[in-house]
Parts: structure tokens; C-alpha cells; sequence
């Protein structure tokens, strides 16, 4: 099984002068083969919406592509290359031949997902040229790597055409018997960090397929982000919230205001702006090292299937409609509340959750299911009642039951349902939605049992999480 440990690095003066080499470079190859893409588009298509009478027939020449951008690398590296706004000189042949393939990879990718899309049809936007804020990564494959040492807290690399061994700090021992694949050096706001991708025998791949969802063994989870709670899950609990952005937004925009205040290119403004750089890496690690711990406490629960919402996560941000009457005046649209809606679902970060907690699941052999979560939050879990129809309705008190029913745990058990295919099927007549096959009986006495039972709140994060 693939696997990427993330360690600092430490490497020298020297090393970091060429390292940084390295990344103009690769910069530089990325923008030319993004140009050059773009002026083949410009000059060999035309708009489908208009045509020009009169235009001159360019030379014409084949697209652009992986294999005929990667064949110009050997007359790069005859001669130095002068980069003509700057003048500065680039030298090809000091970086390793697979990291420059790679860098023509990125923009076939790029290019590939702008035109086509991905494997889902979803299309990227057009890509961008890089500056040096946005190019910070290459990669070095195996081959150009070698194991110089392993000590107890240290280990120590050697690159092709990269002088003397880099200092990498082991905070956390690699698993014996790995195959080491290839290597990601990236240039953050602190330093030199070094993702090392290897193959670890010992650990089986994993084929989810094999493991059949039961009601036992599946576990359901609905995004809240209602106040202080995060996650609710089908066993009547409730995991907390982390707000890292909300928590350090006045010290970040205390930062940014006095950068802001700072003449342009001055040394006061690079300060402020390392600062400022070093304050949005805090929120990043804290809200990833939140993300971490949310997934390992719901594998360690023992279910062998979670079931989580397929959330939307653009359209959940998005901007509402603007309005406007005959005059052409704007109306109130509701847009600065739904602004702090939008930040909410931004510092909540689901999609990097779920990506995490799909990556600690495999590794656990564990199954994640995602589901669409159309009316889970607003039907019944034990009968067919549309019953949380307003946002406003956090509990509902059933006399027939004599039942507290949470809305969040109510959606989770919902979403729980929707991965066994025992939600019933909702249809809408004249605007309202009406339960159509329905076997919500079949599974009625679990729910109610669920629902009646609040176990202990396990602990996260060193603090145990009250049942709400």
C-alpha cells in the first residue's frame, strides 16, 4: 500500500541557494509549456460565436502535448537559456531529467482537466501561469534518491546533482521493509519540508468491496456546523468543532492591516508578510491536525462501514443571485448573512476531512460510503414525518414516545439509512414532498433503541464531548 510521510528538512545554505534553483527553473519550464499551449489555442481555433471576414493563416503546426513539450528538454539543456524580461541565465542540465518530465506532467494534467475534465466530468478552471508564491513543490523520483543513514531522530538523503546529504528529522520512525517511490520538496513559509511516497509491504490493499454494509457494522455522519459542534454520528453522539480561522481572525487581520500600511517592496513589508504567511500556516495545521484526530476517533469506534453526506461544497459557498427591480436598482438579497455561512463551511473544511478520513480508513480497512443527503435532516428516522422542515428546529419532543429527538443525530441516522438503501423514496406533488415506498417499519426499533441510548461521550482532543 502507497503511503506519504511528511517530515522538516534541514538542509544547508549551499543546498537551499540550489533548491531554490531548481524551483525557477521548474517555474520557468512551466510557464513556457503553459505559453506555449495558449498560442496554439489562440491561433489555431476560432470562436464558435463569431468569425472573423478577413484574418492570416498561421503557420500551421501540431497541438501541443506531454510527449512533444518533454522532447524539447535535450535542446534545453545544450545552452544556457536567458530568460528575456530579466536576463537571468538558467542552467537545465542542474536539475535532475525526471523532475523537469514531471514539471511537462503537471501541465499536461492542468491543461487535460481545463479541457476534458476528470475521471468525473467535472472541469477545472483555465490554468494560470506560476509565480513563485504558487510553484513551490518539485518532485525527485526514487531512482535520484539514496539512503545515506538512518538514526534514531535523523535521517539523511542524497539527491542527484544535489551537493552533500540533506538533514531530515525523523519525528516519527519509517516502517521497515519500505520501497521508496519517489520524494516532494516543498518551500513553505518556515523552511523545507520533504514528503517521502513509499510502498509498505506490510500493509495489505485494501478492497472495500468485500466488506457488506449491515445496520451493526455502519456508522452515519452528518456535518452539523451549528455552533460548537462538528460532526453528529448514528450513536447518538456529537464530536466538537475546531473554528481556526474564527479564533485567529482579528490577530490575522491586525497583521494584514499594518501590511497593508507598509510601502511595497520595503524590508518592513516582507516582514509583515512572512508573518502574515506564518499566521495563515497555523490555521492550516491546526485545522488538519483537527481533521486527523476527527478520523482516527471514528475508525477506533470499530465499524467496519461509514456512511458520510456527498456534500456540494461550491454551491454551499456560493454568492446568492443578485436582485433587481425595474429600475435596475439592487434589492437585499441576503448576501451578508450568507457571507458568514460561507466562511463557516470554509474553516469547517469537510472536503479535506473527508479525504483524511477516507485515507485513515483504508489503512484501518474500513469502508466510506458517501451518499446524497436530499431530505435526511428534515424526515423522521423512525417514522415517516417530515418533522425538522425549518433550520430554527434543533429538537423535537415526540408525546407518543416520550422521545427528545436531536435534528443532527436524527440526520445521521437518515444518512445511515440512505447507505443501506433503507430510506424511502421521496416524491413531490404540487410543490411538497410526499414519502413514496417507504421501509422505514423494518428498521423503526433500532433507530428508537439508538435514539433511547446515550452512551458515554468518547474523548476527543483530551476533553470528553456531551451527548446533546
Amino acid at each position: 500500500m502507497p503511503l506519504n510521510y511528511q517530515y522538516r528538512a534541514y538542509p544547508n545554505t549551499k543546498q537551499k541557494l540550489q533548491l531554490n534553483d531548481w524551483l525557477r527553473i521548474c517555474r520557468y519550464w512551466y510557464n513556457k509549456q503553459l505559453g506555449d499551449r495558449f498560442d496554439w489555442d489562440q491561433h489555431n481555433r476560432t470562436s464558435i460565436n463569431s468569425c472573423p471576414l478577413i484574418c492570416s493563416i498561421p503557420i500551421l503546426r501540431d497541438n501541443p502535448s506531454y510527449y512533444s513539450q518533454k522532447k524539447q528538454l535535450p535542446v534545453s539543456k545544450e545552452d544556457l537559456i536567458k530568460v528575456s524580461y530579466s536576463g537571468e541565465l538558467l542552467d537545465f542540465t542542474s536539475v535532475p531529467s525526471q523532475t523537469l518530465q514531471d514539471v511537462s506532467k503537471r501541465v499536461e494534467l492542468a491543461f487535460s482537466r481545463f479541457i476534458e475534465g476528470d475521471y468525473k466530468g467535472n472541469r477545472s478552471g483555465k490554468p494560470r501561469f506560476k509565480n513563485a508564491a504558487r510553484y513551490r513543490t518539485i518532485k525527485i523520483e526514487g531512482q535520484a534518491i539514496t539512503v545515506e543513514r538512518v538514526e534514531q531522530e535523523w535521517l539523511f538523503l542524497s539527491f542527484a546533482k544535489l551537493k552533500g546529504w540533506v538533514k531530515v528529522r525523523l519525528h516519527r520512525p519509517l516502517p521497515n521493509g519500505f520501497t521508496l517511490k519517489n520524494a516532494l520538496l516543498t518551500n513553505k513559509v518556515d523552511g523545507w519540508y520533504i514528503t517521502i511516497c513509499l510502498e509498505d509491504p506490510n500493509v495489505p490493499t485494501f478492497t472495500p468491496e468485500q466488506i457488506i454494509p449491515t445496520w451493526d457494522n455502519t456508522l452515519g455522519l452528518d456535518a452539523v456546523l451549528h455552533e460548537d459542534d462538528y460532526l453528529a454520528t448514528s450513536e447518538n453522539t456529537k464530536l466538537p468543532s475546531l473554528k481556526s480561522f474564527r479564533k485567529s481572525e482579528k490577530r490575522l487581520a491586525l497583521v494584514s492591516n499594518r501590511k497593508s500600511t507598509k510601502k511595497k517592496g520595503s524590508k518592513q513589508r516582507r516582514k509583515l508578510i512572512l508573518r502574515e504567511g506564518r499566521e495563515y500556516q497555523r490555521i492550516a495545521r491546526a485545522r488538519k491536525d483537527h481533521a486527523f484526530k476527527t478520523a482516527h476517533a471514528l475508525v477506533r469506534i470499530g465499524k467496519k462501514v461509514i456512511v458520510h453526506e456527498d456534500l456540494n461544497l461550491l454551491a454551499l459557498s456560493k454568492r446568492n443571485k443578485v436582485k433587481k427591480d425595474e429600475d435596475g436598482k439592487y434589492l437585499p438579497n441576503g448576501q451578508s448573512a450568507k457571507s458568514g455561512l460561507n466562511k463557516s463551511w470554509n474553516d469547517a473544511a469537510f472536503g479535506q476531512f473527508f479525504t483524511i478520513l477516507e485515507y485513515i480508513a483504508e489503512k484501518a480497512g474500513t469502508r466510506i460510503i458517501a451518499v446524497k443527503p436530499a431530505y435526511t435532516s428534515q424526515l423522521l428516522a423512525y417514522r415517516d414525518e417530515f418533522i425538522f422542515t425549518d433550520s430554527n428546529i434543533r429538537k423535537y419532543w415526540d408525546e407518543k414516545e416520550s422521545l427528545w429527538v436531536d435534528r443532527d443525530v436524527n440526520a445521521s441516522i437518515n444518512v445511515k439509512r440512505v447507505g443501506l438503501g433503507l430510506f424511502p423514496t421521496i416524491k413531490r406533488r404540487k410543490g411538497n414532498p410526499v414519502v413514496g415506498d417507504s421501509t422505514t417499519n423494518s428498521t423503526s426499533k433500532e433507530v428508537l433503541a439508538t435514539l433511547r441510548n446515550v452512551p458515554e461521550a468518547y474523548t476527543v482532543f483530551g476533553t470528553p464531548n456531551r451527548c446533546r
